[in-house]
């Protein structure tokens, strides 16, 4: 080998070298700087809502039993009262005047009666008389009586204990037991019933998931429920679920379920709605946030740390999501590094400079959610 080939030799050496160096240096300074956590094991618990209305567990439509204008009104909407207590007084004037007919005819009644009791025992008349006089006598006596319970139905009364609903008729109005809306609605509210629905997948998974060898084990062992109340606020009571119809409504494709609060403070009332809040817990499972995710092709992928500064990216079986977090299954474990945010600037192999956070800095708006 000459001189000059050994030396053109060394020379392209040294270039490729250089190369090598350069190519590692654009690398290095094409490496973005990304937050990176460990994954950490939780016990997490989410919830799943449904609409759901409100009745008292006594709801009692109070209705007129005979036709009358009202002439009292004895209660206000929203007063507590008791089982007896007179609610309304309708008008008992003609009533008044039938009864003073209808006992006349039981007196005159009885007299004939009277008259021919001696007369039947001389044998002056036939039995037949005397038994035909007591007829008249009870047909008397039944028309009285019937006279005398319709002014007992003018005076309308409680027939529960419980809360005045909205009064819908007042003094002069015109009544009668045909009347399709009621003269008012008495309700106990100690305790509310909450009604919701639920579609057939969500029956279904809900059923099969919880404890118990049939439905009425499964629903001893349902947890306990929220109530979301309109203004987005969370009722201080949890309630129960007690009831649940098995059946799929063919018209709507739902199952019904009832569950129960206490009401010490009488703050729900029959007619108020919100949502029902059912827990779902999921215990030691991996978690990620949302912004660790991304979703190609029908997967989730999320992107973990290779070495020290290669992003590679990992597809994973999602459990659940809750908030957001992301409950995994399978694909990624307890420990394993992952980029935390800013994986929308990555592609698979991407180099970066990882920037090691807490896992909860990102997980700041969720805590709640964590047992």
């Amino acid at each position: 080998m000459t001189k000059s080939t050994f030396l053109g030799l060394f020379i392209t050496a040294l270039l490729a070298i250089s190369c090598q160096d350069n190519e590692q240096a654009q690398q290095q300074t094409a490496a973005t700087p990304l937050p990176v956590i460990e994954v950490p094991q939780r016990t997490v618990t989410g919830y799943t809502s449904y609409p759901v209305s409100i009745e008292g567990t006594v709801n009692s439509a109070v209705r007129a039993k005979v036709p009358g204008y009202i002439t009292q009104v004895l209660v206000d909407e929203g007063e507590k009262v008791r089982k007896g207590q007179t609610l309304f007084k309708l008008e008992t004037e003609s009533l008044s005047q039938d009864a003073g007919a209808a006992k006349a005819n039981v007196n005159a009644a009885q007299v004939e009666v009277d008259k021919l009791k001696p007369l039947v025992e001389k044998g002056i008349i036939s039995p037949v008389q005397l038994e035909t006089a007591k007829a008249r006598l009870e047909q008397a006596k039944a028309g009285y009586s019937s006279i005398a319970a319709s002014i007992g139905y003018a005076t309308i009364k409680s027939p529960v204990d419980g809360y005045v609903g909205a009064i819908n008729f007042r003094e002069g109005a015109l009544v009668s037991p045909g009347d399709p809306t009621p003269l008012t609605t008495v309700s106990d509210i100690d305790e509310v019933y909450a009604f919701f629905s639920m579609n057939e997948r969500d029956y279904l998974n809900f059923i099969q998931n919880a404890e118990g060898e049939n439905l009425s084990e499964k629903i001893d062992n349902f947890p306990p429920v929220q109530l979301q109340l309109v203004n987005d606020q969370i009722y201080s009571e949890t309630g129960e679920i007690q009831t649940v119809t098995g059946q799929i409504d063919p018209t709507t494709g739902t199952v019904g379920f009832r569950a129960m609060f206490p009401n010490p403070n009488n703050i729900l009332a029959s007619g108020n709605s919100g949502r029902i809040r059912i827990p779902r817990t999921y215990e030691n499972f991996p978690v990620v946030p949302e912004s660790a995710s991304f979703e190609q092709q029908g997967r989730v992928y999320v992107y973990g740390v290779q070495g020290d500064s290669l992003a590679v990216s990992v597809p994973i079986e999602v459990v659940d999501r809750v908030q957001n977090l992301i409950v995994v299954k399978e694909g990624i474990k307890p420990g394993d590094r992952i980029v935390a945010q800013g994986v929308g600037k990555l592609r698979n192999n991407t180099p970066i400079i990882p920037q090691p956070i807490p896992f909860d800095s990102i997980a700041t708006s969720i805590k709640p959610i964590f047992k």
